[in-house]
């Protein structure tokens, strides 16, 4: 058994309480938005167009402790304010990799293509899998901007076209676009530990695919460019996509809510004509030809 602490702190506070903490002992720190799936939720990002990737405004630091750690003398030592707001929770004992893998299983994403956990068999011989595992990178193909792409790769996507996956996490939409017979695919991230993943996924898929960091994008121009991150970044991001989008080609916007898809649209009408191609649980999908 451990212990869960979890202290509310802001802004930049967060980072100086982790180390301080890491150097008292704690197992792990960790640090979420204390603002989740509220309307103050705040996403973190750092695009190019974009400030630098920011911190939470209000913050829960999550230290795991062993179980037998003084926690009062613990917080005395860190010099906290005595109003701080906390939790301590126990953490039980589990078989976590069993756990973890209990909560996964095969994703129909189409008629010929599924998301198969390495731990299972797919379930149609025929249709397409992708083998991914749940990592640390985003892109699982269950959540609905990520299965909205999915879905218009296979119902869309030729063989022998090039792809773009800007934004590629796990790599799960690159990896896709291969199996679909993309003849050449570039994923790119923001994030090394994404790149690594969707590194990792291709080499477990058996596909060849070039993966980079956001800022190494070699030159050159894709028959279709898919991007599933967020509005914001979207909208910041318009011409460099645009750019990379081929005379005739496609773009495919994703993670965007449908109540900002409007305002999305308007943005990349300047070099594309645009359409809503779909909807799913309140998130939609935007397609465009570029002029």
């Amino acid at each position: 058994m451990w212990l869960s602490l979890k202290l509310a702190v802001d802004g930049d506070e967060a980072d100086v309480l982790s180390d301080a903490l890491l150097a008292s002992g704690a197992l792990a720190v960790s640090t979420e938005d204390r603002d989740a799936g509220t309307l103050a939720e705040e996403a973190q990002f750092g695009e190019p167009g974009l400030a630098d990737p920011k911190s939470w405004r209000h913050n829960w630091v999550v230290a795991l402790l062993d179980s037998d750690t003084d926690v009062p003398a613990l917080l005395a030592g860190l010099n906290l304010p005595e109003s701080i707001e906390y939790l301590l929770e126990t953490v039980a004992e589990q078989d976590w990799v069993r756990l973890t893998q209990s909560q996964f299983d095969p994703i129909r994403i189409a008629d010929r293509l599924w998301i198969v956990p390495s731990w299972h068999e797919a379930p149609d011989a025929d249709a397409i899998a992708i083998v991914l595992d749940p990592g640390l990178a985003f892109g699982t193909g269950s959540h609905p901007t990520t299965r909205m792409c999915l879905q218009w790769l296979e119902a869309n996507l030729r063989p022998g076209k090039t792809v773009l996956d800007y934004g590629c996490g796990s790599g799960i939409l690159a990896i896709a676009a291969v199996k679909l017979g993309a003849d050449r695919v570039v994923g790119v991230d923001i994030d090394l530990q994404a790149v690594e993943s969707a590194r990792d996924n291709a080499h477990r898929n058996a596909v060849q695919a070039d993966f980079r960091l956001s800022g190494n994008l070699p030159e050159g121009d894709y028959d279709v460019v898919v991007a599933n991150i967020l509005t914001n970044p979207l909208k910041a991001l318009m011409p460099l996509l645009a750019a990379r989008t081929r005379p005739g080609g496609q773009i495919i916007l994703s993670g965007i809510l449908d109540a900002q898809a409007d305002e999305v649209m308007a943005i990349y009408s300047a070099a594309f004509e645009m359409q809503r191609a779909a909807v799913d649980e309140g998130w939609a999908l935007l397609t465009g030809t570029r002029r």
